[in-house]
């Protein structure tokens, strides 16, 4: 099984990937392909990416059960620990207009 997630990637690619894998949401693709067509996949995914985000997920015989890779703008990174792979959510500084604690402006709360 494999799942892709592509974020900000031109209508092409999801064209493409919709003949191999089914669109379940928008820019998440799920099915089942050879190792081979995975790999072709990712490469054409990666090359049309431009500012977007590419992330797949496939399973394989690991201690997960799956392996994963992320290329682009996905705002988290895959980071090996002990054979693991798991996902860090990297801090973003306050900008120094905006000090911590305090809103920016036009936001009266955060979700």
């Amino acid at each position: 099984m494999i799942v892709m997630v592509l974020r900000k990637v031109p209508l092409g690619v999801r064209g493409e990937l919709s003949r191999w894998l089914v669109e379940v949401k928008t820019g998440v693709f799920v099915g089942h392909v050879s190792a081979r067509v995975r790999d072709k996949l990712w490469e054409k995914c990666v090359r049309a990416k431009s500012i977007g985000g590419v992330t797949q997920i496939w399973s394989t015989n690991t201690e997960q059960r799956f392996e994963m890779r992320m290329s682009g703008d996905t705002s988290r990174e895959i980071v090996d620990f002990e054979g693991l792979q798991l996902i860090r959510v990297p801090n973003k500084a306050p900008s120094p207009g905006n000090p911590p604690g305090v809103l920016p402006p036009g936001v009266d709360r955060l979700l």
